[in-house]
């Protein structure tokens, strides 16, 4: 099974465009928005093993232009209990 994970983004001032375009264009990444708040953009990625999240954050997501740290929140199934 895939391993997902929504990866929180801050850049420097006005470099949020450009992280965007770049980490949109990453493979990997399923989506991306640039919000507001403490966080600048929020991307959703998959990778087939944690080893490949990990390298994808670190190689590709977090050498975008602008990127200054990096948060990421794995995604982690959660059962309902029986009723």
């Amino acid at each position: 099974m895939a391993v997902q994970a929504y990866v929180l983004v801050r850049t420097l001032p006005g470099q949020a465009a450009e992280a965007l375009a770049h980490i949109m264009s990453t493979p990997g990444v399923s989506s991306a928005h640039a919000v507001t708040g403490p966080t600048d953009i929020i991307a959703f990625v998959e990778a087939p093993s944690m080893d490949a999240l990990g390298r994808l954050i670190v190689s590709r997501i977090q050498q975008a232009p602008g990127v200054t740290r990096t948060t990421t929140c794995v995604v982690t199934p959660i059962e309902s209990p029986a009723r």
